[in-house]
């Protein structure tokens, strides 16, 4: 019998190679890049009732400075690019910068997360566009818990997004933070949506990133969240693991339901993740500091060669879990979700 892989496998010496490949043996070929911090809500799971310090503008990396840094991944092997803020559509001049994205990079599947708010007048030119999938943010059915949550009455926006979407034919997910006040009836109900729809609802682990540098008392595991939906729906089946969900589907719905241990990290040892934040900073697990000061780089005017070996050197060196990563920081304190990128 053959026997099992090792997942942690030591690569040594440093691979000089064309793709992202860490010590542990895990390839990279996933992007998270972060083009605002700003949002238009102000969920409390993420940031202060007063939001954040936003970042300056002139410390923001530029569009044509975030073109150069996805060129420079695509040519190192990312091949799955997720556009995050805040809200991206915040920011002006985000469809443009997408479709030349998509008109550069054929290669690159481009993914956007988003909360909805401001993105159905948009929805029809992403879908023009090849638009892989949208992640959205929706963490309650009814109106006013909506509004509880994210202090905005914007829920009809947010839902008109989520119907244009789908009747678009744009693969969706729903993701929902098991905020430490979240009712059982909310995780029932929005799991229950899967029977009508075609979605993936997503339930997260709240994470320690929402500015006060701490997760609220209380706040609910995935584990537990997965035994509510089992007791509502008995014949839940497994469909296995996905990034860093574990998915399942209950028989006859038409979509399926996910847990994310983000907080238990139960999923780092087939991350295939890096991130580059608002402000140009390599991030290659959520819980370290920043590795890598892309922007310096760029601004210093550093060639490309010099870049991917950065970035190939970086990336090497990532810390086994989370766990590890967060220990070996420099600093403990947690920045909000939305400085991060969500």
């Amino acid at each position: 019998m053959r026997e099992p892989q090792e997942v942690f496998r030591p690569i040594l010496p440093f691979p000089h190679v064309d793709n992202l490949i860490d010590s542990h043996g895990r390839r990279i070929t996933y992007l998270r890049l972060a083009v605002t911090d700003r949002c238009n809500l102000r969920c409390r799971y993420c940031m202060p009732a007063k939001g954040i310090p936003f970042v300056p503008h002139d410390e923001i990396l530029r569009y044509e400075e975030m073109a150069r840094l996805i060129s420079i991944f695509t040519d190192l092997g990312i091949r799955k690019l997720r556009l995050t803020g805040g809200e991206p559509f915040v920011r002006k001049g985000l469809l443009d910068f997408i479709c030349s994205i998509k008109q550069q990079q054929e290669s690159i599947r481009i993914y956007l997360t988003t909360n909805g708010v401001a993105m159905a007048e948009h929805l029809e030119a992403l879908a023009e566009l090849g638009i892989s999938g949208l992640n959205m943010s929706l963490d309650s059915l009814d109106p006013k818990r909506f509004r509880q949550i994210t202090r905005r009455n914007y829920f009809d926006r947010a839902w008109q997004t989520f119907v244009k979407a789908l009747d678009l034919g744009i693969p969706l997910k729903i993701n929902t933070v098991l905020y430490d006040s979240i009712k059982t009836s909310e995780i029932i109900a929005l799991a229950a949506i899967t029977k009508r729809y075609p979605v993936i609802v997503r339930f997260i682990e709240q994470m320690p990133f929402n500015g006060l540098n701490r997760v609220s008392v209380g706040a609910m595991t995935a584990r537990h969240a997965e035994k509510i939906i089992r007791k509502s729906f008995p014949g839940l089946e497994s469909r296995g693991a996905s990034g860093t969900a574990i998915r399942y589907q209950v028989p006859g719905f038409k979509g399926e339901i996910g847990f994310i241990n983000g907080y238990s990290r139960r999923f780092c040892q087939t991350c295939d993740k890096v991130r580059i934040t608002v402000q140009g900073m390599l991030k290659t697990c959520l819980y370290d500091n920043g590795r890598l000061d892309l922007k310096a780089m760029l601004r210093n005017r550093a060639g490309d060669a010099e870049m991917r070996a950065a970035v190939r050197k970086t990336v090497f060196k990532r810390a086994a879990n989370g766990f590890a990563a967060e220990a070996e920081a420099l600093s403990h304190e947690k920045h909000s979700m939305a400085a991060i990128g969500g």
